[in-house]
């Protein structure tokens, strides 16, 4: 009997994804059409172009680039959340360990001058560290871990603000840049600026990223530890019941979630592309946006490679949009309309397997009554 290909959990997460990605757009779309309905396709297209805007190759090249370059620390703060969520939690700290990565790496690189490798990992340690107090609250206290880790992204906010003061510029609110004040913290590229256009910016953070996800999946899917933690995930006291430890893998999910975000962080920010601002007021949108990225991707860690390649790409299109028609913003607008669909993906797919399920049922049904009345006509 030949399997339905619709049952397929990754063509349904993909057609669901691709659904929210058509009708985010749409309402994108209409939206535009009320702002300024003369420059509304054009907007919403060259959204959709991103680098593409350009008529040269090697300029198409350079600024695909840049956008895989803000697509590694988005993907690694969608895997953060991914992998907790995988286990049952749901790591809205994921941007305040983000923040503490930007803080660690930083002023590892600025105050102390350590090399890149020391700065990766102090970012994922910082990363961690907050992690692991989401993880403690909630294993011995029971404290919910949004709860703790909405809380501590304000901590980390204002901590990171403070300590980063000691090493920005005199005349600004920004941080040294790195490719003049700290050369050796640098991210090495090793021969990757070179497939664009001498980006310096791409860095091994790219292939890095991509390879923290296939780890992630191969971890989570094939491994007897991935096995633990999903079933903790699923009912703690079971899991305990069977000699799992519960605690520990609690305690070990939202460490190692934490050292994802905070690695995101040292893959943006040791490659000189951004300077941290000394008064920000806001969580950066960073780990918020690895929500959708993860849930867009279906909740597996290589679908949201492409999601968070996807997310990036129209954010960053919205900066060719034409300023005089429509404000910068507004691609925050149409990838916040994607944003706000992606939490329906599970629900798509959940509607997609029911569909399926009653067509299978009524074919079925309509099988075995044809088959009765041929027997039925043998008899006669």
């Amino acid at each position: 009997m030949k399997k339905n290909l619709l049952k397929n959990n990754a063509v349904q997460s993909l057609i669901a994804s691709l659904v929210c990605i058509v009708l985010g757009m749409l309402i994108g779309y209409v939206v535009l059409l009320f702002i300024n309905p003369d420059g509304a396709w054009e907007a919403i297209v060259t959204v959709g172009k991103n680098f593409l805007t350009y008529k040269k190759a090697d300029t198409q090249i350079k600024y695909l680039g840049n956008t895989l370059v803000k697509t590694a620390p988005l993907l690694m703060c969608a895997l953060s959340i991914l992998f907790a969520y995988k286990v049952g939690l749901f790591n809205i700290g994921a941007a305040g360990q983000y923040v503490v990565g930007i803080c660690a790496s930083l002023y590892a690189a600025l105050a102390w001058g350590w090399g890149w490798l020391p700065c990766l990992l102090f970012a994922a340690a910082a990363g961690a560290v907050f992690g692991g107090i989401v993880g403690l609250l909630k294993a011995y206290c029971n404290v919910n871990e949004v709860i703790s880790g909405i809380m501590l992204n304000w901590i980390g906010l204002y901590a990171t603000n403070m300590i980063l003061s000691a090493v920005k510029e005199p005349a600004s609110p920004y941080t040294f840049q790195i490719k003049n004040a700290a050369k050796q913290a640098l991210l090495p590229s090793l021969g990757l600026e070179a497939l664009f256009n001498n980006n310096q910016y791409v860095t091994i953070a790219i292939p890095l990223s991509i390879l923290i996800a296939v780890a992630i999946w191969v971890l989570l899917e094939k491994t007897r530890f991935g096995y633990e933690l999903k079933a903790t995930g699923s009912n703690k006291h079971a899991a305990k019941y069977c000699g799992m430890a519960e605690k520990r893998n609690i305690i070990l999910t939202l460490l190692i979630s934490g050292a994802l975000a905070g690695m995101g962080a040292a893959f943006l920010y040791l490659t000189g592309y951004e300077q941290w601002q000394c008064t920000h007021s806001s969580v950066p949108g960073m780990g918020f946006n690895g929500i959708a990225a993860t849930f867009l991707g279906g909740l597996n860690p290589i679908g949201t490679v492409f999601a968070s390649f996807f997310i990036q790409h129209i954010t960053a299109g919205g900066a060719y949009v034409d300023k005089t028609m429509y404000c910068s913003q507004i691609s925050d607008l149409i990838s916040s309309f994607i944003i706000y669909l992606c939490a329906f993906v599970l629900f798509m797919k959940h509607a997609m397997s029911g569909a399926i399920a009653k067509y299978e049922e009524k074919k079925s049904a309509r099988a075995a009554e044809a088959a009765g009345t041929s027997t039925e006509g043998g008899d006669k």
